[in-house]
């Protein structure tokens, strides 16, 4: 089922109801709604960089010169997509029951001893980025490396930059 770009707008910052949220994340997804989502954020963000693939709400692979990069919404760069962004984030890990205790009811977190909630923020703006909850010691993980070239020749069937 085809979409506006008001509707996937809407989708984006949460406005839909549930249902009609349910209904469109399960449908099979295409490369014009990619598209259209695509050039919602675009033109959302101030930097002049093109968009070539959202990772999460506020960060974005985008095409800098000849590189690919990873930016925030707010302008700041961390780098070469194929490195984990996450490691030139700014980092709170709640380890503690104290820490713990600004989230949740006591008798509801996590035992510290076993789990740790590790938040990474930007640099540049303090926008929460991701959240990992993990073992103490759990090496710091990058969620996934998109292999671009393929998604936009094979699946969107259009060149990248």
């Amino acid at each position: 089922m085809p979409y506006d770009p008001k509707t996937l707008a809407d989708l984006l910052d949460g406005r839909l109801p549930w249902a009609e949220t349910k209904e469109i994340m399960s449908q099979q997804k295409d490369p014009e709604r990619f598209r259209m989502v695509r050039d919602i954020l675009q033109e959302r963000v101030r930097f002049p960089e093109r968009i070539l693939l959202p990772l999460t709400p506020h960060l974005y692979i985008v095409q800098k010169g000849a590189d690919r990069i990873v930016k925030c919404d707010c302008g700041y760069e961390f780098g070469d997509y194929r490195r984990n962004w996450k490691t030139q984030a700014r980092v709170l890990v709640r380890d503690t029951p104290e820490l713990m205790a600004e989230l949740y009811h006591p008798d509801q977190g996590a035992d510290p001893d076993w789990e740790e909630l590790r938040e990474f923020y930007c640099p540049g703006c303090y926008a929460l980025l991701e959240v990992d909850a993990v073992p103490p010691g759990y090496p710091v993980l990058m969620d996934f490396l998109p292999d671009l070239d393929a998604f936009y020749r094979d699946w969107l069937g259009e060149p990248l930059p």
